[in-house]
């Protein structure tokens, strides 16, 4: 392994800050495959961002005195279900 001085470093961070901010996409870019791996990241990432928005809706819906009922229903499943679910953060 090499190890890089300061200003290798600073002057490659510069040359990539370059290409991302000369970036021209190209028609079909935004429909290129991304890696299997990727994909995976991804949908995990998003599966977490949708369970904390929905936890925080849930708090939200509670704060307003919504029934765990109207909440269960809301989100399609029994209140009872959304009660054990999201009460500890409701």
């Amino acid at each position: 392994m090499t190890r890089r001085s300061i200003e290798e470093i600073t002057a490659r961070a510069d040359e990539l800050a370059d290409v991302f901010e000369n970036y021209d996409p190209r028609p079909g870019d935004q429909d290129a495959p991304i890696p299997p791996v990727m994909a995976v990241k991804l949908a995990a990432w998003r599966r977490d961002t949708a369970e904390r928005e929905l936890a925080d809706a849930v708090r939200a819906a509670r704060a307003q005195r919504l029934s765990w009922r109207e909440v269960g229903e809301a989100i399609g499943t029994s209140g009872e279900a959304a009660r054990q679910r999201y009460s500890a953060s409701a």
